[in-house]
């Protein structure tokens, strides 16, 4: 975790804002009820981020021949004009964390489930697509398709200057991998990060694939995460206390001795891409509570190693410091009278 003595962060969130960054830069804040202004600072290191520390070493991969190196990117893609785009597509301010929850009414909640619905299904698609050889961008691509045909705009696309339409991080890319040239090789693990968004609402949903004869070590660590994430949601509802999520994830990631990552975030998600509340994925004793019909996104990344990431001088790319693998699984889910729907599987 930084410290008052680490880089300043640059975050593209806050209109290229430098922030000073206190001893808990995702935890602390003013009473509730305030502006925080200094907290919601921090606590935009949510998905899609592009905060940047230890840049400058960042993309100079040491001797290990697995270690990811930057390809090339192809140009973005279009989308048809009739498609409804964000409100932050093309727009000059850059968005920052929309202030309160996303709390639906009847429509508000079909719409949320026909969003998630897509995400799910496009998310599904991708992974048939995983194999030796095949480019992340070639998957951007295709997904891409996907989701113009079904009518949505792909969320990721022009989000901060985000050049393409998801996010696929391989192996120690820990987030917001930018889809490129590279070919996937045998025994590599890879999110896909799919966000779509379908008459004004937003469905966010990732998971971690195998590509080819993967080891157990890395076998492991998908398994895990992904029962992370499923842990944390049977615990969610009407009144819970949001911290549990991530007193749940760290306790069952600890039993393994995977790290949690904690610069990234789940957060509130509907008309906005990125709204209150922010999930924390580790120990904490922020306050608030989950409240009927809300939505937001849980997605835990737990590490082989360190925790701590290095961002490419892509401002983008989030990998591992010392190249160890990272895992993520994300769901959106609808807080229920009954506990939680998970609006993102199919």
């Amino acid at each position: 975790m930084a410290t008052s003595s680490s880089p300043r962060l640059l975050s593209s969130f806050l209109g290229d804002r430098l922030l000073s960054v206190s001893a808990r830069p995702l935890l602390r804040g003013a009473a509730p009820g305030s502006r925080r202004a200094a907290y919601q600072a921090t606590r935009t290191l949510c998905n899609l981020v592009d905060v940047l520390f230890n840049r400058g070493q960042s993309d100079k991969p040491e001797d290990n021949p697995r270690r990811l190196r930057p390809g090339k990117v192809s140009p973005r893609l279009s989308v048809p004009k009739h498609i409804q785009r964000p409100p932050y597509v093309n727009a000059r301010q850059r968005p920052g964390l929309h202030n309160g929850p996303e709390i639906h009414d009847e429509r508000g909640i079909e719409c949320m489930r026909a969003s998630g619905k897509l995400a799910a299904q496009v998310l599904k698609f991708a992974g048939t697509l995983v194999e030796p050889g095949i480019t992340t961008d070639e998957i951007d691509k295709a997904v891409h398709q996907m989701i113009v045909d079904n009518g949505a705009y792909p969320s990721p696309l022009g989000y901060c200057g985000f050049p393409k339409s998801v996010c696929t991080s391989v192996n120690e890319c820990i987030c917001h991998g930018i889809p490129d040239s590279r070919p996937l090789e045998d025994g590599d693990i890879i999110n896909i990060d799919v966000t779509v968004y379908l008459n004004g609402y937003h469905g966010d949903t990732s998971a971690t694939f195998l590509c080819g004869n993967v080891d157990d070590k890395a076998k492991k660590l998908v398994q895990v995460t992904r029962e992370c994430l499923d842990k944390a949601i049977s615990i969610c509802a009407p009144g819970v206390e949001i911290k549990r999520i991530g007193r749940t994830i760290q306790d069952h990631a600890d039993k393994f001795k995977f790290g949690v990552v904690r610069q990234f975030v789940g957060h509130g998600v509907g008309q906005v891409f990125h709204a209150e509340p922010v999930v924390l994925h580790f120990r904490n004793n922020e306050w608030g509570r989950m409240t009927l019909n809300q939505t937001f996104t849980i997605e835990p990344m737990l590490t082989v190693g360190s925790v701590n990431p290095v961002i490419w001088s892509d401002d983008w790319t989030a990998v591992t410091e010392d190249g160890s693998l990272s895992a993520q699984f994300e769901h959106t889910i609808l807080i229920t009278e009954d506990g939680a729907e998970i609006l993102t599987q199919c």
